[in-house]
């Protein structure tokens, strides 16, 4: 007979097949095979919250099929993914072929290696009830909120909507944001900037205002600028003191699940779920050439900063082969976790840091390489030793008038000589300034006084978003990209380039909340929802009674907002266009319906005109001369088409410019990222232009 290891999906079943051999069977359980109803609650509120946990459909089959490998083995071995998730399917598994819940046949493989194979299988373990009552009040707490909630906004706003305990608080922060744009009130300051040359150079640099006999003195407007500027035209710039040092520069830690996210977007311009999939796919194995399946990274849901010894050593052999001992740290660099990671696993970590990412390029998708090289570069650069920078910041006078210049070189290159971190805003930190001394008088090229507004705050990205979701403490690593998908299917909020914008319905949603459910989307309350959870994990604190403390509120909340709400509905404000209605003359608005916007006549039901919303890109059908129309494609995906077809064929993935062709007129397009080129589509033209230097 033979042992029977059941994981969740086909990939991961064929990398741990490898390794395990003839004696072991392994099947996929294609994730969850139990969960609670769709067509209904599921949940007996009455009697401890207990759940009704039904076969998914469409599983029959491979429950037959589990059920029946499991008869013929000797010994089966539980190997779902190592987290909440996991464990309850584990649990739903162990229930489903009967097996003893006290028996020790729960395995996890935080990297689907050998070694990490071999020490799972070495390690067996009961299933942790602690870890399943998490997932279940989790799962029953978003069902709860989900079914009793979601009918109240259909009769109140609009069918088919959906609420939830952190994708609606993940709205409300989108559009509190958007509130502080629209209430933003710009105020002007100035700043004086002066080009100076020391006497030693001909290189210029820039040294800036900072005040007055060593006073910070603010420059509101253009009369004192122009008072500041009179007073230093004539005066003599003097170096007064001279500051140097040695600036340590530290590398970021390996990835946690958000960090990874957080990066990607910034970085390879991935979204939240674009991420997590490649990252699913290098955990769980690909064929590589010459090591057949093989997982690439640790496990990719994790909050955690941990290193094992064995990976640190294997990144310092690494390290020194490439870059020499030196580039090694003094001493091991510890990152210490937030206070409520959840420590099961690593940080997110090349499962074997000697497999580089050129090594392995050859059989890897174009996004799992991406994210494989990213992972691989940010753990080696986390081991290396710092990056030392001389700095000089430098004083100077001009007839009272104190202005300030500073810079760097680089003595040591350390950790940065492979990888640094990508930022959301320009770090400014100055450039390398000519020899310097004090006493030394500088010329002056040129004196600016600069005008300036303050900005209102960015519009969430992605990567801000889930930057701002874990600082808060809301949802956990396996949340944030179902979070920012749902949010964007369920039209609350929408892209525009890389912002999240909310759209009416998310504002108008978001207010009925605030008004009737505060704590539903209150950012402290659900912070302390999932604490909860995390106390339950741990075994301090018990799943029902913590239900019942949630329920007991909510439900007296609900009845209260039906009182209040009774035979009232919110109106979502249509959004008008400048399309004007060939019926009746009106300006046709914005409607959402069962396949998403459409064009409408505001005078329904006089006039009951509709027609396909489109979106212009200022472009030229290259066969044709029609306008160029960004649509998408039946998998949601962006291309480009012309206004006439199906008479004109004309389709391109290229983003259309402004630009026009030098050689034939035509509009040009822009094709691949940032360091893409220019290419002309008109057939027979051939222009194209590189834009790696613009």
């Amino acid at each position: 007979m033979s042992n029977l290891v059941i994981v969740e999906s086909p990939a991961k079943a064929k990398t741990i097949k490898k390794y395990l051999g003839g004696n072991y069977e392994v099947i996929a359980s294609m994730g969850h095979i139990r969960d609670l109803p769709k067509s209904k609650l599921g949940v007996d509120i009455e009697h401890g919250f207990a759940p009704l946990y039904m076969d998914i459909k469409g599983k029959e089959e491979l429950i037959k099929e589990l059920q029946k490998e499991a008869k013929k083995s000797e010994k089966i071995y539980l190997a779902t993914d190592p987290d909440r998730e996991g464990e309850a399917i584990s649990w739903h598994l162990a229930q489903l072929l009967n097996l003893d819940l006290n028996e020790e046949n729960r395995v996890a493989f935080n990297e689907i290696t050998k070694s990490g194979i071999e020490a799972g299988m070495s390690n067996p373990r009961k299933i942790n009830i602690n870890l399943v009552n998490a997932q279940q009040a989790r799962r029953i707490l978003d069902r709860i909120v989900g079914y009793k909630l979601s009918p109240f906004l259909w009769k109140k706003v609009r069918r088919g909507l959906s609420a939830g305990r952190v994708q609606s608080v993940a709205v409300r922060l989108i559009v509190d944001r958007e509130n502080e744009i629209r209430n933003f009130v710009p105020q002007e300051y100035w700043s004086i900037d002066a080009k100076l040359t020391a006497p030693s150079s001909r290189k210029v640099f820039q040294a800036k205002f900072s005040g007055i006999d060593g006073k910070k003195v603010e420059i509101p407007n253009k009369e004192k600028a122009d008072e500041i500027l009179e007073r230093i035209k004539d005066a003599k710039f003097v170096v007064t003191g001279i500051k140097k040092s040695v600036h340590r520069k530290t590398p970021a830690a390996p990835f946690t699940t958000s960090t990874m996210q957080q990066e990607a977007s910034r970085r390879l311009g991935f979204q939240a779920r674009r991420t997590m999939k490649a990252a699913q796919e290098l955990y769980e194995g690909v064929e590589v050439k010459g090591m057949g399946a093989v997982g690439l990274i640790t496990y990719m849901r994790t909050d955690s900063l941990r290193i094992s010894e064995e990976a640190r050593a294997a990144a310092y052999k690494f390290i020194e082969e490439k870059y020499g001992k030196n580039y090694i740290p003094d001493s091991p660099r510890i990152f210490k976790s937030k206070s409520n990671a959840q420590d099961a696993h690593e940080a997110i970590r090349p499962s074997m840091p000697e497999i580089t990412p050129d090594m392995v390029k050859d059989s890897l998708t174009s996004d799992q390489y991406k994210l494989y090289k990213l992972i691989w570069e940010r753990f080696i650069a986390s081991q290396m030793a710092n990056a030392l920078l001389d700095t000089v910041s430098v004083d100077i006078d001009a007839n009272g008038c104190n202005f300030k210049a500073s810079g760097y070189s680089v003595k040591f290159d350390g950790f940065t000589a492979l990888y640094e971190e990508a930022k959301d805003e320009d770090d400014e930190e100055g450039t390398e300034l000519p020899p310097i001394e004090k006493g030394d008088v500088l010329k002056v090229k040129a004196l600016d006084g600069n005008q300036h507004f303050t900005q209102p705050p960015a519009r969430f990205t992605e990567a801000s978003l889930i930057k701002t979701l874990e600082e808060n403490g809301i949802g956990r690593p396996s949340t944030y990209a179902p979070t920012i998908t749902t949010i964007i299917s369920r039209l609350y909020v929408e892209r525009e380039g890389k912002q999240l914008k909310p759209t009416a319905l998310g504002e108008v949603t978001t207010e009925l909340m605030k008004q009737h459910f505060k704590n539903i989307v209150d950012v402290k309350f659900t912070a302390k929802m999932e604490t909860d959870l995390d106390e339950v994990e741990l075994g301090k604190k018990d799943w029902v009674k913590t239900l019942d403390e949630f329920y007991g509120d909510f439900s007296k909340i609900l009845s209260t907002a039906e009182e209040a709400m009774d035979g009232k509905r919110v109106k979502v404000p249509d959004e008008e266009t400048d399309v004007v209605c060939e019926l009746c003359g009106r300006k046709m608005v914005i409607k959402i319906g069962r396949f998403g916007k459409f064009l409408a006549c505001p005078g329904f039901p006089e006039c009951k005109n509709t027609k396909k919303l489109v979106q212009e890109t200022g472009g030229l059908c290259p066969l044709c001369g029609g306008k160029v129309l960004q649509k998408k494609s039946k998998k949601g995906k962006k291309y480009f088409g012309c206004e006439k077809n199906p008479e004109c064929s004309f389709m391109t993935w290229n983003t259309p410019t402004a630009e026009k062709c030098p050689s034939c007129g035509s509009t040009l397009f822009k094709k691949g990222g940032r360091a893409g080129k220019l290419v002309c589509e008109k057939p027979g033209c051939g222009y194209e232009r590189s834009l790696k230097n613009e």
